[in-house]
């Protein structure tokens, strides 16, 4: 597998994602300051030009929750995705799909302060958002009870950029509790070293 990244960027996602299933992985680094996203050698594993990008031999995924899913499915062993008929496995799809469905869209409403009808927005709104986040993380350490997911690689990334690094969102006592938990991880702890350092 190959892993097309860039520091400070949703790349660390993908990261810590391939430090909690433990698989050997080659990172080729993006310079995006360059453009070289934009070479046709790299539109051809992301048409979007963006990172991260994972290659698995004639396989290529792009889109860091997509990322996610595959290695979590390509990884089982890993333990960090309900098996398909498991009962956690419809709330464990549904966290995924939040990040880039709600989460991403709160944020760009809230960055652009575009005014939308609750009612009108698939994500509600960036109170409604953070809300149902805040309610589930405040009954179970995790997304979906006492095991970590993929899942929660997602969302506690998400968390991550919008308390910490966009100042967005006030700290709450239980999304605070709940990063800790997330970055306490040996996993995370060595994805962001990786990210830290560049290589």
């Amino acid at each position: 597998m190959r892993l097309y990244w860039a520091p400070q960027t949703r790349s660390l996602r993908v990261l810590w994602m391939l430090e909690e299933i433990g698989a050997p992985c080659e990172r080729v680094r993006v310079d995006l300051k360059s453009g070289e996203q934009h070479k046709p050698a790299y539109h051809a594993i992301n048409p979007m030009e963006k990172v991260p990008a994972l290659q698995d031999g004639e396989s290529c995924v792009a889109e860091s929750g997509a990322v996610i899913a595959y290695l979590a499915e390509k990884f089982p062993q890993a333990g960090l995705a309900p098996a398909i008929g498991e009962a956690a496995r419809g709330r464990y799809l549904q966290w995924l799909f939040f990040s880039g469905s709600c989460i991403e869209a709160a944020i760009t409403q809230k960055f652009a302060n575009v005014q939308l009808p609750e009612g009108s927005a698939g994500w509600g709104s960036f109170d409604k958002v953070f809300n149902v986040l805040a309610e589930v993380l405040s009954a179970s350490p995790y997304l979906l009870g006492e095991k970590f997911s993929a899942a929660d690689v997602l969302i506690a990334s998400d968390l991550h950029f919008v308390i910490n690094v966009f100042k967005m969102l006030e700290p709450r006592p239980e999304f605070s509790a709940y990063l800790e938990r997330c970055r306490s991880r040996p996993a995370f702890l060595r994805a962001q070293k990786i990210d830290a350092d560049g290589i």
